[in-house]
């Protein structure tokens, strides 16, 4: 299954001992046994549909081989799937409740939520008052 190449910065990576060549080879069972608590308990619980259907975008594009060349987007509304060894190298653009968040798929973001890195809130930075404000904010004295 091992039909991702892999970049030469990312041949020392490991994740809790196993490089990546070992996690692509590896059942999902077992992968699962490497992950936290919580990521074990939800491979384990199984896929929801929404899950298998990306799941298979991903499996589909790997196997045609559309992803050597061009650079192929996955747009999903699928925030709390694990991310997988399968996953490394995708650019999957993830909803926030706006907007699809590209986000590139390292080996270092194994075992986290896709959710983790499309924020769903932004930093509030409020403007000085009266300028641009409401109205009962003009007549603050300065």
């Amino acid at each position: 299954m091992s039909t991702i190449e892999i970049p030469p910065e990312w041949k020392k990576f490991r994740y809790r001992g196993k490089t990546l060549e070992e996690l692509l080879e590896m059942p999902l069972d077992e992968f699962a046994k490497l992950l936290p608590a919580r990521q074990r308990r939800s491979l384990m619980r199984g896929f929801t549909p929404a899950q298998k259907k990306l799941l298979l975008k991903i499996r589909k594009l790997r196997a045609k081989g559309a992803l050597k060349g061009k650079r192929a987007v996955i747009r999903t509304h699928v925030r709390d799937l694990v991310i997988l060894p399968e996953m490394v190298g995708l650019t999957i653009a993830v909803y926030n409740g706006k907007e699809f968040v590209p986000v590139k798929i390292v080996p270092q973001m194994i075992g986290h939520y896709l959710g983790e890195f499309s924020h769903t809130t932004k930093i509030v930075q409020h403007g000085e008052p009266g300028l641009k404000a409401t109205r009962s904010s003009l007549h603050i004295g300065k």
